[in-house]
């Protein structure tokens, strides 16, 4: 075999092997294996039917909220719109309630302040919670301690009272509503981003960056905070459920959003949880407890496909 054939052979197995320590590099940082499987990696990465109809729903949901005040249909404070607990008609398909007015129509709007409140606090703790975990997962020491005795005080203090507490001594907003829950949303996303950070702080490419001479805001920026958030995404739908259910309680309590004006699923509920109503005309509360449950439904089943198709295991925190 003569210089030239061995020194071909030489390189190309040198390349080989190159490639191969790229790749499971690659597959390290995706939270995978050299062993996976195409096959495994397939089934894996399949969301389903399920996973489009909840999205088809969700996004039918999201229009009506945005668009409610432009469709065709009847104002949601007229009163004596029909007669009083009429039921579902032509006219009125969901019925109306004990003042006369629409139930569909209120349950179409109903959705702007429900989605409203759930979708800013769920964003208010992913930013201020994740934040915080990536900040004390990455630098440790006493900044890890004094932000973990945070989360640990928010996770201790009951969030029913501390929801309570707030609503009672601000304004009963929109925003302060939507803030409410959101505080209430900030120590478990943040413990999840730190748990994700500790995680990925030792993983090779961030020690790469580092001998690179990256500084610590390129490496939470480029390096660990696109893996964090795949996690943290993951939960977002989730935390959005959550925080839905989280105003229809506030609602029972007197304490959601202040207002005539101020239509929601959780106020509607509790315009037909008296007991005439339940007794005689269920169709008051059951169609707005219907179109919430098919909600907090799909942003469930939707969460937990996209936490299974990003391969999102439980961390230790």
């Amino acid at each position: 075999m003569s210089a030239d054939t061995r020194a071909s052979r030489q390189g190309k197995e040198s390349r080989q092997r190159l490639l191969r320590r790229f790749r499971i590099v690659r597959l390290v940082r995706r939270g995978r294996t050299p062993e996976d499987s195409p096959d495994d990696a397939a089934v894996r990465r399949r969301l389903g039917v399920g996973f489009w109809l909840a999205i088809v729903w969700l996004v039918a949901i999201a229009f009506v909220a945005l668009f409610a005040p432009m469709l065709p249909i009847a104002d949601p404070t007229k009163v004596a719109f029909g007669g009083p607990r009429e039921s579902p008609s032509l006219d009125a398909w969901f019925g109306t309630d004990a003042l006369g007015r629409d139930v569909f129509s209120r349950t179409m709007h109903g959705a702007r302040i429900s989605l409203a409140v759930g979708g800013f606090a769920i964003v208010f703790g992913m930013v201020v919670g994740g934040a915080l975990g990536i900040l004390a997962g990455y630098y440790r020491g006493r900044l890890d301690q004094a932000v973990g005795f945070v989360f640990f005080v928010l996770l201790s203090f009951p969030a029913l009272v501390l929801a309570i507490l707030i609503t009672a001594t601000l304004e009963r907003s929109l925003l302060v509503v939507s803030l409410t829950i959101g505080i209430l949303a900030v120590a478990p996303v943040g413990l999840l981003a730190r748990a994700s950070t500790l995680v990925y702080a030792e993983r090779e490419f961030v020690a790469a960056a580092r001998v690179l001479g990256a500084k610590h805001g390129r490496i939470i920026v480029r390096e660990l905070l696109p893996n964090v958030v795949i996690p943290m995404g993951a939960l977002t739908l989730l935390g959005m459920a959550v925080a839905v259910v989280s105003e229809g309680s506030l609602a029972f309590l007197g304490l959601s959003v202040a207002g005539d004006d101020a239509i929601s699923w959780g106020k509607m509920i509790v315009d037909g949880a008296g007991l005439r109503d339940l007794q005689n005309a269920t169709h008051v509360a059951m169609f707005p407890v219907a179109v919430m449950f098919v909600t907090v439904l799909a942003l469930n089943f939707a969460g937990d496909r996209i936490r299974q198709y990003f391969d999102v295991k439980e961390l230790p925190f």
